[in-house]
């Protein structure tokens, strides 16, 4: 087990939902007009050469110095800032799906490396809601049921909204350093346990395997969560967590469902959202859906490995993407 931080975390990574409600212009960045016509512009260029989303390289898709710049302050902001940004500007009433694809992955690419979501290998991960919610085998985010808080297994998760649900669906992130404040003032006893190793049913791996849900190494806390895969990833190794385990769980659990530590948001078509999966956990609110296929809620996920992401401690490896599966 590492070092325990019995300090507060202060600074911009330790935000409440409550504090930035009408604080959009904070962390909503507008896409300026040079910069949406030097996406654009990239676009034609990635299109004149036939290829389309995630089927290029970053030098497919070539941007101006100043775009460059701007995607540089994001990758700041994620690993340095609140941990998240959402950038909004792009004209998707006059893009189609395939040329809204492209521009961001071809941000995605200028930003970071896109690793593989699923043993398939995809690239860009399509959110829509076509599986069974009563599937236990199946991923919540092919359902229109409530998806629990979690990080992901790479440095950054991005969103690309498409298409809106007929109502619902509200995208919801929570501070990881604001839980780890709250716990530490409020319920320090579960500290310990929060940092001792629990085996995690990850996606991709043949057994379970360890990581604490939290890790402070090099002045950063980051933060590994997901319910159901430590509860099952115990379960399939066979050790029944403890009473107090369980209590450790559900104070996480009614901490990030506090709607003053929260932050909710609608994405709105052609909406940007990116977030550092180890200082922020997301979530996403159930949604009624439209009967046709066409008109059904969509967005567009990457996975992105950073090259300015924190250094992890020994006992919280890293893991960026989901190891394909070799066909025999």
């Amino acid at each position: 087990m590492g070092v325990i931080l019995k300090q507060p975390i202060s600074g911009s990574i330790a935000w409440k939902g409550s504090e930035l409600l009408g604080q959009e212009a904070a962390w909503i960045y507008r896409l300026s007009q040079e910069s949406i016509a030097a996406l654009e512009l990239a676009l034609e260029h990635t299109q004149s050469k036939g290829l389309n989303a995630p089927y290029f390289s970053k030098e497919d898709f070539p941007i101006t110095p100043a775009l460059q710049a701007e995607i540089d302050d994001f990758a700041e902001e994620l690993e340095n800032g609140r941990g998240f940004v959402v950038i909004r500007g792009l004209p998707a009433e006059r893009l189609s799906e395939e040329q809204l694809a492209i521009i961001y992955y071809g941000i995605g690419l200028h930003l970071g490396l896109p690793v593989t979501q699923n043993e398939r290998g995809d690239l860009l991960g399509k959110v829509t809601s076509v599986g069974d919610p009563n599937d236990k085998n199946g991923r919540v985010y092919e359902t229109n049921d409530y998806l629990p808080y979690h990080t992901d297994l790479s440095d950054v998760v991005g969103l690309l909204s498409i298409r809106k649900a007929k109502s619902g669906g509200l995208s919801s992130l929570v501070s990881a350093a604001t839980i780890y404040n709250e716990i530490l003032a409020r319920y320090p006893e579960y500290l310990g346990l929060l940092y001792r190793p629990l085996y995690f049913n990850h996606l991709g791996e043949e057994l379970p395997s360890l990581s604490p849900i939290f890790s402070y190494n090099e002045g950063k806390l980051s933060c590994r969560y997901l319910r159901k895969y430590i509860e099952v990833g115990q379960e399939r190794r066979g050790i029944e967590l403890s009473r107090v385990e369980r209590e450790a769980l559900e104070l996480i659990d009614t901490l990030i469902h506090d709607p003053q530590i929260r932050l909710d948001m609608m994405l709105e078509p052609g909406d940007i959202q990116f977030a550092n999966n180890y200082a922020v956990m997301h979530s996403r609110t159930s949604f009624e859906d439209y009967d046709e296929l066409e008109r059904r809620r969509k967005l567009l996920r990457l996975w992105l490995k950073m090259p300015n992401a924190r250094p992890l401690a020994p006992e919280f490896p890293g893991r960026n993407g989901i190891p394909m599966r070799v066909q025999a």
